[in-house]
């Protein structure tokens, strides 16, 4: 006898859900952000997946519910848009700010100042492609969005993601920074 895992979904369900999710996300993502509207789907669903699992979900998923977990997830989106233009802008202590915020009732700012610092020590000794694309992730970008803005190949940048981000743990772990 083959039992479903508790929270997931047979593929049938899986897709329709996800068309589902589409055009919730569709209705609510404003046209500046049309973008990233595959990573902000991705990420709802992804959300509904972990509620599923944990057993908090709705798994009935109405339109409203739907809704709800698009404009959740489109709001995300935006608020990551905000801190990379944050970042962009030049401001030198908003590294150390956005670690602090991450950090905040866990660790203290200094222990937090001090991983930002280690982070930046590991990100300059990267090649320079994956500290392109490791640095576009930290601040808050997809892959879609990374292979847009540098104009490149979206699987290269994957790679170069997934590379990138096991050397700054490499880095990091030499630095006493564990997961």
């Amino acid at each position: 006898m083959n039992q479903e895992e508790p929270g997931s979904l047979p593929a049938a369900d899986l897709a329709e859900l996800r068309r589902r999710l589409v055009e919730a996300v569709v209705r609510v993502c404003p046209p500046w952000l049309a973008s990233q509207r595959e990573d902000i789907t991705h990420n709802a669903l992804l959300q509904l997946l972990r509620a599923a699992r944990s057993g908090e979900g709705n798994r009935r998923y109405s339109s409203t519910y739907l809704l709800k977990v698009a404009h959740g997830a489109t709001v995300d989106e935006i608020r990551r848009q905000a801190r990379w233009r944050e970042l962009l802008a030049g401001e030198p202590a908003s590294v150390e700010r956005l670690a602090v915020s991450a950090a905040a009732g866990v660790e203290s700012h200094a222990a937090a100042a001090e991983l930002a610092g280690a982070v930046r020590a590991c990100l300059v000794r990267l090649v320079r492609d994956r500290q392109l694309v490791v640095t576009l992730y930290l601040q808050g970008c997809g892959v879609t969005e990374i292979a847009r803005r540098l104009h490149w190949d979206r699987k290269r940048c994957e790679n170069l993601l997934y590379r990138g981000l096991a050397d700054l743990r490499h880095c990091l772990g030499k630095k006493g920074f564990a997961p």
